[in-house]
């Protein structure tokens, strides 16, 4: 349900850019159902009825049907009289009065995730500036929903598992991974309850001694925590989205705070002071 939620935040800022983006006085979108192939038109912005709220498209009927069907952005003149769709939707359609209409699928890991729609009540061609604003918004809503997902999985990979074979030494490198992954992703989401969780799940695999909390500013740790993972400079600046020479001189930062003289001697320190697993 969590998940789902998120999800709905994060079509409905998408349709919000794209009105602003186009100057289309009608959007509205939705997920595509966990349990079934059809999408769940949940957000709606500038429309005048309920017509189309928690309207379900079955994959292959109408405009959105068909987005979900092609997985590819589809598009009618006159929705009413179009001949490349089916007509399951005509009724909720015409009571909201739209003519024109674009339905962008979002997309991710090749399985369609959702719907994006934008429409006109007026019967006119939406050029290629309307549906290329389109195609961006779904594609900030991939993005959202790519790193919510790889956030989930590293969640739940950091939770106690049930107890198996004694594998200390491979055991502690995977949470060492783990820690450098999430710290890594963190940044990168806008959700803030979902940022918090993440940084609650580090502090859960590196809990600090009051004596060390604040020894290293928050991008040091990180790149000392990919330093520790096995990271060469250059993939860590590819990880963390910076420039060799400042991933340099966050590790320079760190290994003077440390007291450290090389890269070993500061995870080193960074893992007997509790600020690294």
């Amino acid at each position: 349900m969590a998940a789902e939620v998120a999800g709905a935040v994060e079509i409905r800022g998408a349709l919000a850019r794209l009105r602003r983006a186009t100057g289309l006085p009608i959007a509205f979108g939705g997920l595509v159902d966990a349990d079934r192939p059809q999408v769940r038109i949940s957000e709606l912005t500038g429309t005048n009825t309920a017509a189309l709220r928690s309207l379900a498209v079955s994959s292959g009927n109408g405009l959105g049907g068909r987005a979900v069907m092609l997985a590819r952005p589809c598009a009618v003149t006159d929705y009413s009289v179009s001949r490349q769709i089916s007509h399951e939707y005509d009724i909720p359609v015409a009571a909201e009065g739209i003519r024109s209409v674009l339905a962008v699928p979002v997309v991710v890991r090749r399985r369609v995730r959702g719907v994006l729609y934008g429409a006109l009540r007026t019967a006119q061609p939406l050029g290629d500036r309307t549906l290329g604003a389109a195609v961006a918004a779904a594609r900030d809503v991939e993005q959202a929903l790519v790193v919510r997902d790889e956030a989930r999985g590293l969640l739940a990979a950091a939770r106690p598992q049930p107890a198996a074979a004694p594998d200390p030494g491979g055991a502690w490198e995977q949470v060492r991974e783990a820690h450098a992954a999430l710290r890594a992703l963190a940044p990168r989401i806008s959700d803030p309850e979902l940022r918090a969780e993440l940084l609650a799940a580090c502090g859960l695999l590196s809990t600090p001694p009051p004596a060390a909390e604040g020894a290293l500013a928050p991008r040091e740790l990180d790149v000392l925590a990919w330093v520790a993972a096995g990271a060469t400079n250059a993939a860590v600046a590819e990880r963390l989205g910076l420039r060799p020479e400042t991933v340099k001189g966050y590790l320079r930062s760190a290994m003077r705070k440390l007291g450290a003289h090389t890269r070993g001697e500061a995870v080193s320190a960074a893992r007997r002071t509790g600020l690294l697993p």
